[in-house]
């Protein structure tokens, strides 16, 4: 009987923007978070992209952004739903031990970090009936229809190499939601799709095409109006909007990477802008990012319409998955979150839990002075 030759080690260092443009090029996907362009998008923080390597071939790839301390040249290095690394392997510390070593010589303090791993997965036709069942509070509750094993034991792996979960609050941490909504695409045609949705939600498709509403797509020049309803919608619904030069720089940044990485899409009913969205596409992987809408003409369902064009050009350009991103895991109907799930779940997709965000103290002292100083902000 033989034994395996042991695995080799990997090194990690700096890599340029048009190396690691290559690399997410080679990838059937990756978060769009988790690219380069993403850097001069959050130009608050400090980006690095950075490879790790078998040798000379590069096999992984992450974008770092440097968060500076008050005062201090010491920084939280955070890879937001990152890195891009074969979080399958057996030997999950091969890959982040050279990666802190190599954070921590740039002046990290601590690594945030989100593992594009999902461990397990519901079926809409499941949390439609969790939503009915008072006895089950939040998705948690709902025993899943599909489990990754190893996804769920990678848990434990990186409790044992010192990395600490972030809690979140109904399904939501201070960075990425651990619980998101996607629409399986892999095989399907639109007939398909539509076959799949619960009736509002076809029936609302036909609504908004016989009242007329029109969605196109529009240029960099448009994103005033995007914005206009989006103001409009977040003071609707009591959050915080991004300023318009947000969405400018969104635009000029990964645009400029890829043509198609940004769509704009605006939902018009007798010329007047009822719906706006925007879509990214990272290879086979399509993501619904921002959407606003009207209070005027709700009735002529411009959301509705504005979604299913995006599912359907989703479709169209290969992908395999739709993301209608975050999703709180309350399942309470009295809770007002509970709608966004309702509307979600009436695309007959499925909710997917995600390994959560982690951290890892370089500097004891250092990060617990951070994680205090940014809670307090709030």
């Amino acid at each position: 009987m033989t034994s395996e030759p042991p695995l080799v080690p990997l090194s990690v260092r700096p890599i340029s923007a048009a190396e690691h443009l290559d690399f997410v090029r080679s990838r059937p996907s990756v978060s769009f978070l988790q690219t380069p362009a993403w850097a001069q998008v959050k130009n608050e923080w400090r980006g690095e992209s950075i490879g790790w390597f078998d040798g000379s071939t590069i096999v992984g790839a992450a974008l770092v952004l440097y968060r500076q301390l008050p005062r201090l040249k010491r920084y939280l290095a955070y890879l937001p739903e990152g890195p891009d690394i074969d979080w399958s392997d057996g030997d999950v510390a091969r890959w982040l031990t050279p990666m802190a070593a190599h954070l921590k010589k740039q002046g990290a303090f601590g690594i945030r970090m989100g593992p594009p791993v999902i461990t397990r997965r519901w079926r809409a036709a499941t949390i439609k009936q969790a939503i009915a069942d008072p006895v089950l509070g939040s998705l948690s509750d709902v025993p899943a229809d599909e489990r990754d094993e190893a996804a769920i034991e990678l848990r434990a792996t990186l409790s044992a190499l010192g990395w600490k979960e972030i809690p979140t609050e109904g399904g939501f941490s201070a960075g990425q939601p651990k619980f998101n909504f996607q629409l399986p695409l892999a095989g399907r045609d639109e007939a398909d799709l539509l076959a799949g949705m619960n009736q509002l939600w076809r029936r609302n498709i036909k609504k908004a095409a016989k009242a007329g509403v029109e969605v196109t797509t529009g240029s960099r020049d448009d994103l005033a109006e995007f914005h206009r309803v989006y103001a409009e919608t977040a003071e609707r619904d009591s959050f915080t909007p991004r300023p318009l030069s947000y969405f400018q720089r969104m635009w000029d940044a990964l645009s400029a990477e890829e043509p198609d990485r940004l769509v704009l899409y605006l939902a018009r009913h007798e010329g007047d802008l009822v719906a706006a969205t925007t879509m990214v596409r990272v290879g086979e992987h399509a993501w619904y990012s921002y959407g606003a809408s009207t209070t005027q003409k709700r009735d002529v369902r411009g959301s509705n319409a504005i979604q299913w064009q995006m599912m359907r050009d989703a479709l169209a350009a290969g992908a395999t998955t739709y993301d209608m991103r975050g999703i709180t895991e309350t399942l309470d109907p009295d809770d007002s979150h509970v709608g966004l799930i309702q509307f979600k779940v009436g695309t007959g997709g499925e909710a997917v839990e995600y390994l959560g965000e982690w951290d890892l103290p370089l500097n004891r002292a250092l990060h617990l002075g951070f994680t205090t100083y940014m809670r307090r902000r709030g």
